[in-house]
């Protein structure tokens, strides 16, 4: 809010308490008449002094299925011809002339249904609050505009702060944007499960949903409104009968419904109104039901759109679901950094899951160690810390994968320094093409092939696994970590 904040209200303040409230016998309803006029004169003043001649609608706000004004709701919420493109247009980020703008107060003070902030950046701001308080904030004094305020018999008074400026809910919350990230993500997904929902809310409770598939992402995208947030849904909707068998027997719940033509909607519903949305979507294409209460049903993940520019500017905040974090916990990851973790399971079929920072990453056998391992366990166990290297971080799958041998010493370079060595050591495995004789006096030591060219003729046919094998390192591999060994240039060495 700008430095020069009043409130603007009808009432006396000797009919007021301590807090501000008002306590005396007028009523709190607009007048529809000179009281009203006399709050958008006020605004207009204040306008024209600190110079502003069009507004920014901030979160904007419209009505849904519980309303606690004082007067009834109105069709369109107050919305009815400002807009062209309809509610869509009333999203945050919107510009309107003053003109507009004067209108939305209006509808404000009238509680028609729909609520906004109206900013012009750090010069001015216009909050509609509670029974008809106005609260107008201004870089400038606007001294002429306050004499025409009082002229208008309305009562300013100077204030530290509006109470309705923005406050996020949660300070430590970090929005997750509908980036690059954001979308390749969701491409993915969509091939993955043939089709998700995307939920559009563009203005409080009002929303739009979406069916995607890899022919439409981009002409929804192409169609969303600016600022708007976003949640990626799994297929919702399924057989009719089945989702209205599955409708609680109390609660709010929102049904999505989807009709021939392919057109989705939805609405919020209580168990005084399922028997009659039951009733009266039985002939609907496909239906699905989501209750409204928390944790009860989650996106898959959530998004705000940015600004053309790619700049993040909406305020609006969406309750994180498990993507949402571990997405928010990916963005502090870099390859090559060093992570401690905890040993969570050891899979069957050879991965490694470990826990770093409440995110589950994994390390594939080969990055166990830099020794021959046959199965993690030789090497891990559940429950024991480690520090890995971050070898990627893939933001579209949402994996890590981490490297336990990346921050140990190679001892790749020392083993290439025995080439010519001559050692003896057992016969571990037999392959069509040759032997592998372990080269270290321990069960994970270095192993290398004795290819069948360089076994010596008396031992092609009879050697078998746990023989032992004098052999001559001839070769290590630093590229692809293997070791040449010959058994027949062994016997010529020790000739």
């Amino acid at each position: 809010m700008p430095p020069f904040v009043y409130r603007i209200t009808k009432y006396d303040p000797a009919h007021r308490d301590e807090r501000g409230h008002y306590t005396g016998s007028e009523d709190t309803v607009s007048n529809h008449g000179p009281v009203e006029e006399a709050y958008l004169a006020a605004v207009t003043s204040f306008a024209e002094a600190a110079g502003i001649d069009q507004l920014e609608i901030r979160e904007p706000q419209i009505a849904g299925f519980a309303r606690f004004g004082l007067e009834p709701a109105v069709d369109g919420y107050g919305l009815a011809d400002l807009f062209p493109a309809g509610p869509a247009g009333f999203h945050d980020g919107a510009l309107v002339p003053i003109a507009v703008g004067l209108e939305l107060v209006r509808a404000m003070l009238r509680d028609n249904g729909a609520w906004c902030r109206l900013e012009s950046g750090e010069a001015f701001a216009v909050h509609v609050g509670w029974d008809q308080y106005l609260y107008i904030g201004s870089n400038k004094p606007c001294e002429t505009a306050l004499a025409r305020t009082r002229a208008l018999g309305l009562f300013p008074e100077r204030m530290a702060v509006s109470p309705y400026d923005f406050t996020p809910d949660d300070a430590a919350y970090v929005q997750r944007p509908a980036d690059a990230d954001f979308w390749a993500r969701l491409h993915w997904t969509v091939s993955a499960h043939r089709a998700v929902f995307l939920e559009e809310v563009f203005a409080g409770n009002a929303s739009r949903w979406h069916r995607l598939t890899r022919e439409t992402i981009e002409t929804v995208r192409s169609q969303l409104a600016p600022r708007a947030r976003l949640a990626v849904w799994p297929d919702l909707l399924t057989d009719v009968g089945r989702a209205l068998a599955a409708l609680p027997d109390e609660g709010l719940v929102q049904f999505v419904w989807g009709d021939e033509s392919g057109q989705i909607a939805s609405t919020v519903v209580d168990e005084t109104q399922f028997e009659a949305v039951a009733s009266q979507h039985a002939g609907a294409r496909a239906v699905g039901v989501l209750s409204m209460y928390a944790g009860a049903d989650l996106p898959l993940f959530t998004a705000v759109l940015p600004d053309s520019d790619g700049v993040l500017r909406a305020r609006w905040q969406t309750e994180p679901t498990p993507s949402d974090r571990d997405w928010a916990f990916l963005k502090t990851l870099r390859r090559g950094q060093v992570v401690t973790g905890t040993v969570t399971t050891i899979a069957s079929f050879g991965v490694t899951f470990v826990d770093i920072g409440g995110f589950t990453a994994m390390i594939n056998i080969p990055e166990l160690s830099w020794r021959p391992v046959d199965h993690p366990s030789d090497v891990v166990s559940i429950g024991q810390e480690v520090k890995a290297e971050v070898l990627d971080v893939d933001m579209i799958r949402e994996r890590v994968p981490l490297s336990l041998r990346a921050v140990e010493e190679d001892p790749w370079p020392q083993l290439a320094r025995r080439i010519g060595e001559v050692v003896i050591g057992p016969v571990t495995k037999i392959v069509p093409f040759g032997v592998f004789v372990r080269i270290e006096d321990r069960g994970d030591g270095f192993q290398g092939l004795v290819h069948s060219s360089d076994l010596d003729e008396s031992s092609k046919d009879l050697v078998k696994v746990g023989d032992t094998l004098t052999v001559k390192i001839i070769d290590v591999d630093l590229t692809r970590l293997r070791v040449a060994l010959s058994q027949v240039q062994a016997r010529t060495s020790t000739a």
